[in-house]
């Protein structure tokens, strides 16, 4: 079994800017199929009932939970296709897809976006990936999963907040699902490095872990054991950004994390290394479309009456 570090997923999932449809339940009679649109990440999680899919699920790697002694079998020699109450399953939305309902169904789906389409997340995962007992490995979550989406609009019309409640249910349960996969076996040696290179990751590391330090192209290519020129390439080409760009990723995702833990802009943007609060703003902005302030408001829970 592959053993996978805690931190370098925290890491490589902290930097991955989703934007998360409202998770929708869908109802399946026996026999319906439910055509999985492409170019999408989607999450599914299969609140009652059985579906297998069109091609079969079972050529990637799976686990199964046995939910009494929650054992875990990792991709077992008898694969299942089916999958039942309690799996999840998340496809990158690279070929055409569809489930089939076995038995009649009940799914919970939620619709991802990628806010960078040169994310390393479609590079990590594999097309396809399956959490077979995924209620008994993740309750927490699984619990969520049932109730991230509206169950009948017309009956239980979403009242103002509910969309952002929702978004950050599909979320936790999207992160839960990668964790399970990857803590359990499923991950490849080495998963979840960035670019498959120890030296670049090593400068990876170091960013994450200073965001705020002044980090010139140089200062990088020392700590990789490389030239200027050729840890740019490398760097560009294994990680598909510069790495200015990279630096101005950590600390945009840093923010988000702090504007949530309630610090001040001018707190965050002197942490992160900007010279004024403006000049954080202005960055801030060209990352997200919004300044700081407007993304706190957009991202705050609402407090029921």
């Amino acid at each position: 079994m592959v053993t996978v570090d805690a931190d370098a997923i925290s890491q490589v999932l902290g930097t991955v800017d989703l934007r998360v449809g409202v998770g929708r339940r869908v109802p399946l009679a026996s026999g319906a199929l439910l055509p999985i649109p492409t170019g999408t990440i989607t999450l599914v999680y299969v609140a009652e009932g059985s579906v297998h899919g069109h091609p079969p699920l079972g050529d990637g790697c799976r686990l199964d939970v046995d939910p009494e002694s929650r054992r875990i079998t990792v991709d077992p020699p008898l694969r299942r296709d089916l999958l039942v109450a309690g799996d999840a399953f998340l496809t990158l939305g690279g070929s055409p897809f569809a489930l089939e309902a076995e038995d009649a169904a009940s799914l919970m789906i939620a619709d991802i976006e990628l806010a960078d389409e040169t994310s390393p997340l479609r590079a990590l995962l594999p097309p396809f990936l399956t959490v077979t007992g995924f209620d008994a490995l993740e309750p927490a979550a699984a619990a969520l999963a049932v109730n991230m989406g509206v169950v009948d609009p017309a009956a239980f019309p979403v009242r103002q907040g509910d969309p952002v409640i929702c978004r950050m249910m599909a979320k936790t349960v999207l992160l839960s699902v990668i964790r399970a996969w990857a803590d359990n076996g499923c991950a490849p040696a080495g998963w979840p490095s960035l670019s498959n290179d120890p030296f670049l990751d090593r400068v990876v590391d170091a960013i994450h872990e200073e965001p705020g330090r002044d980090w010139t192209v140089d200062r990088l290519a020392g700590i990789s054991a490389m030239s200027r020129s050729t840890f740019a390439e490398r760097f560009r080409s294994a990680v598909g950004r510069s790495p200015a760009d990279y630096v101005t990723e950590v600390r945009v995702d840093a923010a988000k994390r702090m504007l949530d833990a309630g610090r001040s802009v001018s707190e965050i943007s002197r942490e992160l290394g900007y010279a004024s609060d403006e000049g954080f703003s202005r960055a801030f902005r060209r990352r997200t479309g919004m300044t700081p302030s407007s993304w706190r408001m957009a991202h705050r829970t609402p407090v029921s009456a």
